[in-house]
């Protein structure tokens, strides 16, 4: 499902954004590329240090949008790519993923894990 320029993406310096849809509309929250782990294929996890609406929003509606991308990677149309990034996602505050997780972020209160459903090239 990750293409390997996906893959280089996320290996490189750069921000992610997730937005979630909330009573009042959307909402935006950032972290950077280098928090994203791959557990398996099609799973992305992200530590949660505080996300607090974004965890309510996906206790109301579970969709999730992210965007990932790297001004070090080839695009189509010169230096720099991006992905748009659809699925569905939970927070987590035990079991595995959780535990995967705090092992490397001692910081994070939850994880985020997201079921990537498509990923497509945006730049």
């Amino acid at each position: 499902m990750f293409s390997e320029k996906l893959l280089d993406v996320i290996k490189h310096p750069g921000v992610a954004a997730i937005a979630t849809q909330g009573e009042d509309g959307p909402h935006l929250v950032n972290t950077w590329n280098s928090y994203l782990q791959l557990p398996r294929e099609g799973c992305l996890l992200i530590p949660a240090g505080y996300m607090h609406r974004t965890e309510a929003n996906l206790a109301r509606d579970n969709r999730v949008l992210l965007t990932v991308g790297s001004h070090e990677v080839a695009g189509k149309m010169g230096p720099g790519t991006g992905f748009l990034l659809k699925g569905t996602a939970a927070f987590v505050s035990s079991g595995p993923d959780f535990d995967t997780i705090k092992a490397k972020y001692a910081w994070a209160r939850g994880a985020l894990v997201v079921a990537v459903e498509s990923a497509t090239q945006t730049l």
